[in-house]
């Protein structure tokens, strides 16, 4: 099976790679091309352009970072609406809101293609290890036909119906995912304190400090969130598994959605407004879990 494949971010380029070692045949493109050679030496061919890949390949997925790339990568010029046609297939893997998604579909269908928007629920390690969940809407047919590559890609695959189903699922997972990580981060710093406030008095009463640690890994206080990110954050060290701009972005489109179905979302509008103040802080580009910063700042200061 032949496919294009546009954006080669930290998610796309896992994506792209593992339908290369699954045997697809992948033609990619990225904006700044150069990104395109580390897929090269698995297998792949480059397309200059967007439209370039999708007059190539039947179908063409895209992974890209946000609504105005979506969107630009689809209508600019030499883009996926210069080829796109009947016999052909879209499908867009960015998180992006329902209105893009909607904007995208009418432009494909308008020149006879078919559209799928298939955002995925994961990051980073669930990319480069085919373990993200899909959440696919629109042309069911096309949906059908892209079965083969979702099953290299994740481990499930959910057809939610209608286009703008998709979009909407994705920012609901990933606005309980926002809030659950900032509160688990909160806790994870009340956790901090006590915890060195432990370790010190084990030590000084002559018991072993990892052994503390041993014992309460396996109690009822024990905290995946901080096992997992805990010791990155201490060391101030933000690796990008998942972007913090962008899920910043996807609680904004989240609570626009709320807006929109007049739900009341306090948790979450707290959590935006610190990602907001994170990409402040210059840590856009940085793991989302280095919203710890801002946190760990208002707690110093004495702030709520």
């Amino acid at each position: 099976m032949e496919v294009g494949f546009l954006g080669l971010g930290i998610m796309g380029k896992a994506m792209a790679a593992n339908l290369l070692r699954h045997g697809f045949r992948v033609t990619v493109w990225n904006r700044t091309l150069a990104k395109c050679q580390e897929l090269v030496a698995l297998g792949a061919t480059v397309g200059e352009t967007p439209a370039a890949v999708v007059a190539k390949c039947r179908y063409t997925i895209a992974m890209l970072s946000d609504p105005s790339a979506a969107l630009s990568v689809v209508f600019d010029k030499d883009g996926v609406l210069e080829q796109i046609g009947e016999g052909k297939g879209y499908v867009d893997m960015s998180t992006v809101d329902a209105a893009t998604s909607s904007k995208i579909f009418e432009g494909v269908k308008q020149k006879g293609g078919a559209f799928v928007e298939a955002p995925v629920s994961g990051s980073k390690k669930p990319a480069e290890d085919g373990q993200l969940v899909i959440l696919a809407a629109g042309d069911k047919t096309l949906y059908d036909d892209m079965v083969p590559a979702f099953d290299v890609l994740g481990k499930k695959s959910f057809f939610l119906g209608e286009i703008g189903n998709g979009a909407k699922m994705k920012l609901v997972v990933n606005m309980i995912m926002g809030s659950i990580s900032l509160l688990s981060i909160i806790t994870s710093i009340l956790m901090m304190n006590s915890l060195s406030e432990g370790l010190c008095l084990a030590d000084k009463s002559g018991l072993s400090p990892q052994t503390l640690l041993d014992v309460l890994d396996l109690g009822a206080i024990a905290n995946p969130m901080f096992k997992m990110k805990g010791p990155t954050m201490l060391q101030g060290s933000y690796n990008p598994a998942f972007p913090l701009k962008h899920q910043q972005k996807d609680m904004r489109l989240a609570l626009a959605l709320g807006d929109e179905n007049a739900v009341s979302m306090p948790v979450s509008a707290a959590a935006n407004e610190a990602f907001k103040k994170a990409r402040s802080l210059g840590l856009g580009d940085q793991d989302f879990s280095a919203v710890y910063e801002v946190v760990k700042g208002a707690g110093g200061s004495g702030q709520a």
